[in-house]
């Protein structure tokens, strides 16, 4: 009862200060080849949530109002979902079920809709392009994913994130499968839309599914995809990095580093990798990164059936 909590307790933590936290990380690495201010790393964020939440929510003519309201809260509640299933050790964690790995694949395909629903429900041009945009890619990003989850799965037989933890105590999964992690990383990217897969949300759309999205709303918005980044950085420390193992330091310790680790390498690649066109995008998942991911898959199925 009481880790059930403790592991409750968590995940809330998480969802309250994981925007701060990636609003500061995406900051000093943006700004670390010049340096900033203090103040505009630490303060710059919850000036802008301030500001944010005085700001006058925008209206376009005849939008679903009800979804257009609804799903940035939604979005932000599949990421509660992802952060619950991320074990911080044996026991510690909210929800371990017998088929997490699924669970996550639901949260990534929920995502799709959600996203879709942010930009068609507001009647306007230039959310719907993004919205179509961001379907367009969806269910790549959903394959490659499944692929290299079900590979980082195979040596531990199951698809309970617990027992994939257990299975790399002896080899990490970034090393059993190289590919596996690069391939999932890229994944994450297009899941919250960041930085050069940001097509649903770019600024050639002036802002794409948030073009026409102002005031607390907008606020929601971007909190659920920093809470989404940071829920899929802990599954990738789950999958890939071992998880709770490591030495010398306590299990939860070790997830949180490992998970700060993700993240810093998403927001780095996010920061300084060149935008990706959209058609150019489409053509590099379904042609290139999917047989990847492929190969990862039939990879794994040869070293689980070789040891």
């Amino acid at each position: 009862m009481i880790e059930s909590l403790a592991s409750l307790l968590m995940v809330l933590v998480v969802l309250a200060l994981g925007p701060y936290v990636v609003a500061v990380m995406d900051r000093l690495v943006a700004t670390a080849p010049r340096g900033a201010l203090a103040s505009d790393v630490w303060l710059g964020p919850l000036s802008r949530a301030a500001w944010l939440l005085t700001q006058h929510a925008n209206a376009t003519e005849a939008p679903d109002w009800q979804a257009w309201r609804l799903a940035p809260a939604l979005y932000l509640a599949l990421a509660a979902v992802g952060l619950a299933l991320v074990p911080w050790s044996p026991t510690l964690i909210a929800t371990d079920l017998v088929t997490s790995v699924v669970l996550w694949g639901s949260v990534e395909a929920l995502a799709t809709v959600v996203i879709f629903l942010h930009g068609w429900s507001a009647n306007a041009v230039l959310p719907l392009i993004g919205a179509y945009r961001y379907v367009a890619l969806g269910l790549s990003y959903i394959l490659i994913s499944m692929f290299v989850l079900i590979g980082a799965a195979l040596p531990a037989e199951s698809l309970q994130l617990t027992q994939v933890v257990a299975s790399q105590e002896s080899l990490w999964n970034v090393v059993r499968q190289p590919l596996g992690l690069p391939l999932f990383l890229v994944v994450g990217l297009g899941l919250t839309f960041w930085g050069p897969l940001n097509l649903a949300d770019s600024t050639d759309l002036a802002g794409g599914t948030a073009a026409e999205v102002s005031g607390p709303s907008r606020l929601v918005w971007e909190c659920a995809r920093a809470v989404m980044l940071v829920a899929f950085s802990g599954i990738a420390a789950t999958a890939f990095l071992g998880g709770w193992l490591g030495p010398w330091l306590p299990g939860p310790v070790w997830v949180l580093l490992k998970t700060l680790f993700v993240l810093a390498l998403l927001l780095w690649l996010g920061q300084w990798l060149p935008r990706v066109a959209p058609e150019r995008c489409v053509t590099l998942m379904w042609i290139v990164l999917l047989p990847l991911s492929f190969v990862d898959l039939v990879w794994a199925g040869v070293l689980a059936l070789w040891a």
